[in-house]
């Protein structure tokens, strides 16, 4: 274990954060750019446009309910790229088991969501030529020559892409709150851990809700998979715990010898004990984890904070059913988190990117197949596109006005017929489709990304790729999550969690120091 003074030498971005997330620089000129389309290059030369292209994507969905092949806005896809699609959509809690079984049947779509480009089934795979490497003909395209070469980086396996990356903002990660329960008990908006956890046993002991019963708890936590980020990886740096790594004396440190790591946990545990979170956290499926907040049983999450307009809406929504909605007042509200023992607020960053959208050789198996793929994925990066896979159809699924959309409030519809479509979206170079009216709400969500890549702490070997890992990286993780978990909930006790980091060591966790050791003194030379 290091000593508290050296746990707090972070590193934090500054200049490279403002590079990550400028993925409109230099694209000033090509806002009216379009793709060919697919499908349609032998019509120049030939005049006879080509077959529709037949894809299958492999996706995951958040939802219990998603677009069905064929439905209406699968169906304009397919109209404007010349293609017929199949989805295979997989629950996200689950997306990790199914992709490597999936990988392993040797059975692939044509285009599948990688969560996790480091993971060593992937990286095995990528490795021994299962997958294109799309780099060197991103150049070709309108869209996807605009990647930003730092998330390109990011999102390299030893300097090759095998897949396109999904670009997301840097400062997305931070805290959603009821804020009709926040001015219900009183309280402002949680500035400290303090305040937070202030605010947490407030929303579980005074009703919030005003239905007079002792029914509702704090937050709500679930299991995530592959690069997710959990909330508790969100609130370990409001302790000052590093992001998977720290740098001392020149040297990486894995975040769980760090104190802060485990005062991160003691406070967890704490939330656990007095009922304050979900005691199912360990098991519970992302695509629920809304329904707490909606159904007016829990008043926190922390997760990406545009997810705070999204639970607005079906607050609204739940509301109109009942004919108690108030169109102009905001249930939610949304910070970048909190300040913890050193005054500072820390953020976790995403990579630039949300996975990858990986190409498998065994099902397009020549390179021209391959490059009417990645016109469809340039193609997809168009406005109109983007604003269809986005919002659906108009008249159908938004209306705009003044130049605004304004979404259906049928969640059932949106949820059939376009929820998850934008999975495929990359947003290379930016997202450029339509947008809803820049509500208070939203316009604060737009501020607190921006705000948070100030207080952003990297991850040291984000781009590095290590063979230990690649081999023994599951059992790692396995070994301190599931630590993790049984110390919170009380089945063991900070001895055995202790004991539980030496396991990690002996089974391989000190051949990857020594080698993400040395990655870091070669990149650094």
């Amino acid at each position: 274990m290091i000593t508290q003074s050296k746990g707090k030498r972070w590193m934090i971005l500054g200049v490279a954060v403002m590079m990550m997330v400028s993925i409109t620089s230099g694209c000033g000129g090509n806002e009216a750019a379009s793709s060919p389309e697919p499908g349609n290059s032998n019509s120049a030369a030939g005049g006879n446009a080509e077959a529709a292209q037949q894809l299958t994507l492999m996706l995951p969905i958040f939802k219990t309910n998603y677009p069905k092949d064929g439905s209406p806005v699968a169906a304009e896809l397919e109209k404007l790229t010349n293609t017929k699609i199949h989805f295979e959509w997989v629950p996200n809690a689950s997306y990790a088991d199914k992709f490597n079984i999936t990988l392993a049947s040797g059975k692939l779509p044509s285009i599948i969501y990688v969560g996790d480009v480091k993971a060593s089934s992937f990286v095995s795979a990528a490795k021994s030529g299962a997958f294109w490497e799309v780099g060197a003909y991103l150049k070709d395209y309108p869209n996807l020559s605009q990647a930003n070469p730092v998330i390109l980086k990011n999102s390299a396996i030893e300097g090759k892409n095998y897949g396109l990356y999904r670009g997301r903002s840097l400062g997305r990660n931070g805290m959603v709150y009821r804020k009709d329960w926040l001015d219900k008990v009183g309280l402002q908006e949680p500035k400290t851990v303090d305040d937070f956890y202030n605010m947490l046993t407030a929303f579980k002991e005074k009703d919030p809700d005003g239905n007079g019963k002792a029914d509702s708890y704090g937050m709500v936590l679930v299991k995530w998979t592959g690069q997710w980020a959990s909330g508790f990886d969100i609130m370990k740096l409001w302790f000052g715990s590093p992001n998977k790594w720290g740098v001392v004396d020149g040297k990486l440190v894995p975040e769980h010898e760090y104190p802060e790591y485990v005062e991160a946990l003691k406070f967890m545990k704490k939330l656990y004990d007095e009922k304050l979170i979900n005691s199912d956290f360990a098991v519970m499926d992302s695509a629920k984890w809304t329904d707490p907040i909606v159904n007016n049983k829990a008043g926190v999450i922390i997760d990406v904070v545009d997810g705070g307009a999204r639970i607005d809406n079906q607050i609204h929504a739940a509301l109109e059913k009942e004919g108690k909605n108030n169109p102009d007042t905001h249930y939610m509200d949304v910070n970048g988190g909190v300040t913890g023992p050193d005054g500072q607020l820390h953020t976790l960053p995403t990579s630039g990117y949300a996975g990858v959208l990986a190409i498998p050789k065994s099902s397009v198996k020549t390179e021209a197949e391959l490059k009417r793929v990645l016109g469809f994925l340039d193609q997809i990066n168009n406005p109109d596109i983007q604003t269809l896979l986005t919002f659906g159809l108009e008249g159908s699924h938004y209306k705009v006005v003044d130049g605004n959309i304004e979404r259906s409030e049928d969640t059932v519809l949106l949820e059939s017929e376009v929820e998850g479509l934008n999975q495929m979206l990359a947003f290379i170079p930016e997202d450029k489709s339509n947008k809803v009216k820049e509500t208070p709400l939203r316009l604060k969500q737009l501020e607190v990304q921006k705000a948070n890549e100030a207080s952003i702490v990297i991850n040291p070997v984000e781009s590095f790729i290590s063979s230990v890992y690649s081999q023994k990286g599951s059992q790692l993780d396995n070994v301190i999550n599931d630590a993790r978990i049984k110390f919170i909930v009380g089945h063991i006790d900070e001895a055995e969690l202790m004991d539980a980091f030496k396991v990690w060591t002996k089974t391989g966790g000190d051949e990857l120091v020594k080698e993400m050791n040395e990655l870091y003194a070669k990149a650094n030379q």
